[in-house]
């Protein structure tokens, strides 16, 4: 189907500290634009759904999981359909973005939000993932629209070293992390192949443009 063929019709409008965010709605589906640049939307949820489904089919007890970034709910909504998961954490920054799958964007997922099994963290990841002491056996990151394509350069420094090394320490001993990308960055899977060790990547492709990527990576059970 072209979504371009139906007119965009503007549900919401706001100003956040990283500045303005949009809510519309283009036939039956709807789309996210922050800074007049295009985020995400619902009409293909596919990659975000592998981001999680890759994972799971390497550990065997999934227990606690961890999202960054709850964009529609696609990837918290695969998470829960897994029984063996007991709780899925999503860290997100932007309140009107909770809000949205709250209300609008409820029926997306499901309403994976009002789970039982779903925590959500409304706070900056970069700077959570600095300060928090869990551990999880799933690490899933879709922020921003990858490690090349950044519509906030302060999400720089998650996709370096800097970050690798917090977040390996954050993920238990046999689990494994992936990253969503919009593009193919080989540069990127080299560095992760540093901390993470062996990196498989995973395509999706799309009706237009480059595929979207998953970079996937198991931790060595100790």
């Amino acid at each position: 189907m072209n979504y371009s063929d139906y007119p965009a019709e503007i549900i919401e409008r706001a100003m956040t500290p990283r500045g303005e965010i949009q809510l519309q709605r283009r036939g039956n589906d709807y789309e996210i634009i922050s800074n007049g640049t295009f985020l995400m939307a619902t009409y293909n949820g596919e990659s975000e759904r592998l981001l999680v489904r890759s994972a799971l089919q390497y550990v065997s007890q999934p227990h606690h999981v961890l999202i960054g970034g709850l964009g529609v709910g696609f990837s918290l909504q695969e998470a829960l359909l897994d029984p063996r998961a007991e709780q899925v954490t999503v860290v997100e920054i932007e309140q009107k973005i909770i809000a949205w799958n709250e209300m609008e964007l409820a029926d997306v997922s499901d309403r994976a939000l009002e789970h039982p099994k779903t925590r959500i963290i409304h706070t900056d990841l970069i700077e959570w993932i600095e300060a928090t002491d869990e551990q999880f056996d799933l690490i899933c990151l879709d922020i921003d629209n990858g490690p090349d394509w950044k519509v906030f350069e302060q999400n720089h420094s998650l996709y370096h070293e800097n970050s690798f090394c917090k977040l390996h320490k954050l993920l238990q001993p046999g689990g494994c992390i992936t990253f969503w990308s919009a593009t193919a960055s080989p540069e990127f899977a080299e560095r992760m192949k540093q901390y993470f060790g062996n990196v498989e990547v995973l395509t999706v492709e799309q009706s237009r443009g480059e595929p979207d990527y998953i970079f996937l990576s198991r931790k060595l059970e100790v």
